[in-house]
Parts: C-alpha cells; structure tokens; sequence
C-alpha cells in the first residue's frame, strides 16, 4: 500500500497524452495543495488506492466507472468530452478548455473541503512591490510594465496588477465568466485563511507572466478604500507566492501615495514637452506637500528613447528597442541579474 499524502488528488483518464500532459502542467504550479496520482487505467486505481484517502478525484467522462463510487473521494470531478453534463452527482468541467481553467475549476472544488489553511512555502527574501506610475498620459506606461513583468518572470515570480480606470488590455481581460480584481479584494474579507488557494483560482497566465484581469468596471476602482489596497497586498505578500510584484498604477484609485510607498521601487515615465514637464513638476511638489519624500528617493524618472515601433503583443515585449531599454532599468533592483 503506497504511504498517503495529504491531501491528494487522483487523476485517470486512458487517454494517456491528456493525463501525462495535465499532470506535468499541474506538478509545475508548485502552490497547489496536493500531490497527484495519476492513472491510465481504472483496474489500477482500484487496485492501488482502495485503501488509501483520497480527497478530489478526476476523471474524464469516458473512464468513469460507477464502481470508482466504492473509494469514497471527498469530491469527483468529471472531466465533460462531449459538452454535456451527463453525471449531475458530481461537478463537471469541460475537459477540453485551456488547462488553467481546468484546475482553477477543480480548485473551486477543493476549497468546499479544505478546512485549514495551506501552510505558506518556505522562500528567500520577501515580495518586491514595484510601482508604475505617471501622470502623463499616452506615455507607454503599460507597455513599458508588462515588458518589466515578462523579462523578470523569464527568471522569478511575479505578478502583474493594473489599477488603470480603461485598462486598454483586450489581451488580458477577462474571460466570460472568469474572476478578476474585484474578485481577489472579496476574497480577503471572505475565508482569510483560504486566500493563497483563492488567489489561484483567479490568476492567469501569459508566458511566464502570472496576472490578474483588471475589473471589468474601471469605476469600481473609486469606491475601493486605501486600507483595502493595502489589505490585499499585504495578503499577497503573505501568500509567499511572488518574488516581485508589478502595479500598473493610476489616479482612479484611492491611496496612491500609501502604495507607492510600499515599493522598493517606482518607475516614472517622463515627457519632453512642456505639458509633461509641467504635470511631473506639479506631481512631485504634490508628493512633497504631502510628506511622500520617501516615495520621490526611491522613483527611476525613465525618458523613453524613440522607439520605432511598439510590440503589439504582451509575448513580442522582450524583443525590441524598448525591451533593451527596460533591461538596462531593471537591472539597478535585480543587481544585475536579467
């Protein structure tokens, strides 16, 4: 009888690419809560986890068997091949959408049972809050955060969060039906001690980058307090989840000043015109009226060179006469290595 290990997952599915390949990719989420077994065959796992404690079980819909009832999971989640919920006992999710979705809806599951929280991971050093912020507009504010949040996610953890009112971002909105930064601030008021397993139920992915939809109302950022801001970073934090944090700020929100605070480093976007250097002038004799010197010691003003043409794409971000330039600035909080 192989020893248990809690808790545990039990994937089976005979079609062995799908398993192999949803195995791999949820063995590489090191957050996640349980260990995987995996099996191709179902005589297997009857035979192999009869005796054992298993708390989610997945199987896709072809290789369920009635007698799996007799392993008593905590939970079955049936993996849905032909589109239709034919086993309305059990919860069903579409086999075939992206893997993300997949285990964050098997995530959801799992939290009806996890009655503890997840112990957090031992790392080095603490989450690096970065900010990004300007207030001159058209300034390539976002751009230049996402390039910062591919190049460092080439080598570390990080997280992107934009506060911007019209995030502009079609790429990394969210889907229908998905959660998005709305979502994670009820989340730290809602279950506490459930949030780093929460949190994973609302992250997506592109390429190495890990972030967060921004609210599909802009106009809910007003409403939203600093203490909340603060809250939620702190959660974050908590988490041991990211080495870096990268924010995509803007004035929609309430607390600027206190988060920026919280940055190891924030990032400015100058302009040469006379307008740019008027709104800059009036932003820092803003910060300095109000007692925010520390915020303006630790702000890089970044003038831009002419860039030729712009990466549509947040993957085309790493290439290009931006992406050189972004190295160079990055390489001051990493000390060099990037």
């Amino acid at each position: 009888m192989r020893e248990k290990r809690n808790p545990v997952l039990v994937l089976c599915d005979r079609e062995e690419e799908y398993a192999q390949l949803m195995t791999e990719f949820m063995q590489n989420r090191r957050e996640l809560p349980w260990s995987v077994h995996t099996y191709t065959d179902v005589e297997k796992l009857l035979q192999e986890e009869r005796d054992c404690s298993i708390d989610v079980m997945v199987v896709s819909e072809r290789t369920y068997q009635d007698r799996l009832a007799g392993l008593n999971p905590l939970r079955t989640v049936i993996l849905s091949e032909g589109g239709l919920q034919r086993r309305d006992e059990f919860v069903n999710v579409d086999k075939y959408q992206q893997a993300q979705r997949v285990l964050q809806s098997i995530l959801e599951v799992y939290l009806e049972i996890a009655d503890i929280a997840v112990p957090r991971m031992q790392r080095h050093g603490s989450t690096r809050f970065i900010g990004m912020y300007s207030p001159v507009r058209r300034c390539l504010q976002t751009t230049f955060a996402l390039t910062a949040g591919q190049m460092l996610a080439e080598k570390y953890r990080v997280l992107y969060l934009n506060f911007e009112h019209y995030a502009g971002i079609s790429e990394l909105a969210a889907q229908t039906g998905a959660r998005d930064l709305a979502d994670m601030l009820y989340f730290i008021m809602a279950e506490q001690d459930k949030f780093r397993l929460r949190l994973q139920t609302i992250i997506q992915r592109r390429g190495s980058l890990d972030y967060v939809p921004p609210m599909k109302s802009g106009q809910n950022l007003i409403l939203v307090t600093s203490q909340e801001w603060l809250r939620l970073l702190c959660k974050i934090e908590e988490s041991g989840e990211y080495d870096y944090v990268i924010m995509d700020l803007s004035e929609s929100m309430q607390g600027l000043f206190d988060i920026l605070r919280t940055c190891v480093k924030v990032f400015t976007l100058t302009g040469e015109d006379r307008i740019a250097q008027g709104k800059l002038a009036e932003y820092e004799r803003l910060l300095t009226a109000y007692s925010y010197e520390d915020v303006l010691q630790k702000t890089c003003q970044c003038a831009l060179p002419r860039i030729r043409r712009v990466p549509e794409e947040p993957e085309q971000f790493t290439r290009g006469e931006l992406a050189d330039y972004v190295r160079e600035v990055l390489r001051e909080i990493t000390g060099g290595e990037i």
